[in-house]
């Protein structure tokens, strides 16, 4: 089995605090992996040392084979990151907004934002600073999916969603599953991860947890939090 995401010993120190300890971690192509954990259990730190956004500590980490430091610019070509805060330029329309995170990498992604756009419904005419969250976290999912990557990292992508519309963001990632996409979702919500991963991790004060099966009951997750 390829690995597309390949995590060893990654360590990431905040002074004397240690945001993520000795975090190992696989992802296999095709994969839906759930990346469970509470608010500030260190999951965006991992995710952003895995984008070259954070300079961290210890071990190393690999992206569709390269090296998450040295290739960091090649890496984010192939992803399509969806931080879990949506920010915008407020003055910018969400056809700008879209037409610009294209424009960044260079592409012509028209096509595949009008689709996306269609699903989610999204009003490309609207200025940003009059949407609301859901509505903003929506723009965030087209720029994530619009050119179409080898590789999705979504950091708490569905909050402020309805429930018809987070159903419309997994029907879409499954199809890009389906033509080979493989997926990081960083999540708090454990329904999530029983119903659309494959398989997953749990975050717990900076440390990871693996699971056996991402299909799990609720105190049994519970349990990995209390003391």
């Amino acid at each position: 089995m390829e690995h597309v995401i390949e995590i060893n010993h990654l360590t990431k120190n905040y002074g004397k605090h240690k945001g993520v300890e000795d975090v190992s971690l696989i992802v296999d192509k095709g994969d839906i992996f759930g990346f469970l954990g509470p608010n500030g259990a260190g999951k965006s730190t991992t995710i952003r040392s895995m984008l070259g956004f954070l300079r961290f500590s210890e071990g190393n980490i690999k992206i569709l084979g390269m090296d998450s430091v040295k290739d960091h610019e090649e890496i984010l070509k192939n992803v399509g990151y969806m931080p879990s805060e949506a920010w915008f330029y407020g003055s910018m329309s969400v056809e700008d907004a879209i037409r610009y995170a294209a424009d960044v990498r260079g592409l012509d992604c028209s096509e595949e934002a009008a689709k996306l756009c269609e699903a989610l419904k999204v009003d490309t005419k609207k200025k940003i600073r009059n949407l609301s969250l859901g509505n903003r976290k929506k723009v965030s999912i087209v720029c994530a999916m619009q050119h179409k990557p080898k590789v999705f990292i979504f950091d708490e992508p569905t909050g402020g969603l309805d429930p018809l519309m987070q159903k419309t963001f997994f029907d879409l990632i499954e199809g890009y599953v389906s033509e080979g996409t493989t997926c990081l979702l960083s999540t708090h919500v454990l329904t999530e991860v029983n119903k659309y991963c494959r398989h997953a991790a749990i975050m717990r004060e900076g440390k990871l947890i693996m699971l056996d099966s991402p299909k799990i009951g609720d105190e049994e997750f519970l349990d990995f939090y209390r003391d």
